[in-house]
């Protein structure tokens, strides 16, 4: 995420259409919308595009005046960040009169000296802009400054994306880049083009780690999220489900920039009700954009299935992993049993790193990030070809190739043809004829003399010059 970029905070009481507008801006649904007030619980953060001109948005909570606990926490979040913020967007419902609170409100951001504009939403006609618009210049906001738009219908927008691309800076022309040669340009003509069977051909290696951080309800993913980024980043309370919407934040950790994803809690599927069916199809969208995965397990309860579908979603995607065991008192000493319980019932993520950690009092946290750098780079790394040839070369000559009725198998050359996860093409004579068998035990060769820990690895087998190949010929290890 682009740090210098302006900030544009999103502001109001709860149900005005904040996250509508939001979606409108980000164009795309990224916010949950419904009718239900108090829906936004956390921050959203997206980099927007506002016309030729970038911008990072950032949606708060809807400011309710209550004692609920969690709401108390929205308030407070939302006017930090409006202080964090270069521009805000003080959005209204224009069905209701003005009332004290959205005043108080007003001139409490007033005070903070930034760019400000007051968004009156839901008007829908020009009868309506007539009619109840002229009674928010009581707020004292300048003629420029207040809008009057219908989010729903797309009407009066285009003078509020306006009035925010006038505030902010021209994009800087970037030279152009210059993409020196592969020293593997010459398997091109059998390798090239291939397809990212995952769909992740979004990430390039850019550097960016992105971790989707998921789990059951109340199992303390929003205590991690806090505990690693070192600030209470994300609205923490005993309530199951108190995380609707998926968080995200983004700081520096040894030159890496990694993004936590907090995602909502799943339920088990029956029990998914309102907009909590919403927030199960949020976390399948992080995970589909997430290169990490952090599948946080609670310490102090048994294992269950639903602990093992969710970890299946990480499994479905391709991600490099991490399990985390959550609320591990120090005082415990069986881990190890732990660890068995869990490689058991985890069987497809045995490549995965273990990890005891409290959120509460810090334990282990730092050791956390360290593991999140070091599985990343396994995950976008690159093996050389030569090294990559050698190692599977020594395989076979410790265990040769099937012959599989009689027939004479053949590797001509292995090379990694995609990252994140790693995936290795075996250019051979009769590819379909070797065994998946043979594929585990390679890949478990590499294992054991590559640090893969903590990704997983595609393989294909492909005959020379073959540029086709079907997706169940894929196999993962």
């Amino acid at each position: 995420m682009n740090t210098e970029l302006k900030k544009i905070a999103l502001i109001g009481q709860p149900n005005v259409g904040k996250s509508s507008l939001f979606n409108r801006i980000a164009k795309k649904r990224i916010a949950i919308v419904s009718d239900l007030a108090g829906t936004t619980r956390d921050i959203r953060r997206h980099e927007v595009e506002i016309i030729d001109r970038d911008a990072l948005m950032l949606d708060t909570g809807g400011i309710d005046e209550t004692n609920d606990a969690i709401f108390s926490n929205v308030k407070r979040k939302a006017i930090e960040t409006a202080k964090e913020a270069d521009i805000i967007l003080f959005m209204v419902d224009g069905k209701k009169i003005p009332d004290d609170k959205d005043k108080e409100l007003f001139y409490e951001l007033q005070d903070l000296g930034k760019k400000l504009a007051l968004v009156v939403n839901k008007i829908d006609n020009d009868k309506e802009k007539d009619e109840r618009l002229w009674s928010f210049y009581e707020f004292g906001i300048d003629q420029d400054s207040l809008f009057g738009i219908s989010v729903s219908h797309n009407r009066g927008t285009k003078s509020l994306f306006e009035w925010i691309w006038a505030q902010l800076p021209p994009r800087v022309e970037e030279e152009e880049l210059v993409i020196e040669e592969d020293d593997d340009d010459y398997l091109e003509d059998f390798l090239d083009p291939i397809e990212d069977i995952n769909e992740q051909a979004d990430f390039q290696d850019d550097g960016e780690i992105r971790v989707a951080i998921i789990g059951r309800v109340n199992v303390g993913k929003s205590s991690i999220l806090n505990a690693l980024v070192g600030a209470e980043r994300s609205v923490v309370s005993p309530i199951a489900g108190t995380t609707i919407d998926p968080v995200d934040e983004s700081f520096e950790y040894k030159d890496k920039n990694i993004t936590f994803v907090d995602t909502a809690g799943l339920r088990r599927r029956g029990r998914i009700e309102g907009i909590e069916k919403f927030a199960l199809m949020r976390t399948k969208e992080m995970l589909e954009k997430a290169n990490l995965a952090l599948v946080v397990l609670d310490a102090s309860e048994e294992l269950v299935d639903l602990d093992e579908k969710i970890a299946g979603l990480v499994d479905e995607y391709g991600l490099g992993t991490i399990v985390v065991l959550n609320k591990w008192d120090e005082n415990r000493d069986d881990f190890d049993i732990i660890e068995e319980k869990v490689r058991s019932k985890f069987k497809f993520l045995y490549f995965a790193p273990i990890i005891a950690v409290s959120a509460k009092t810090g334990r282990s946290i730092d050791r956390l990030k360290d593991k999140l750098v070091e599985i990343y780079d396994n995950y976008a790394q690159r093996i050389p070809t030569s090294e990559l040839n050698r190692v599977i070369e020594k395989a076979v000559m410790r265990h040769a190739l099937p012959s599989p009725a009689g027939n004479y198998l053949r590797i001509y050359f292995s090379t990694q043809f995609e990252t994140k996860p790693p995936r290795i093409a075996l250019i051979m004579n009769k590819p379909r004829l070797l065994h998946f068998s043979y594929k585990r035990y390679l890949i478990n060769f590499l294992r054991d003399n590559i640090n893969f820990e903590g990704t997983p690895i595609h393989v294909v087998t492909r005959k020379k010059g073959e540029r086709e190949f079907k997706e169940e010929e894929i196999e993962e290890f």
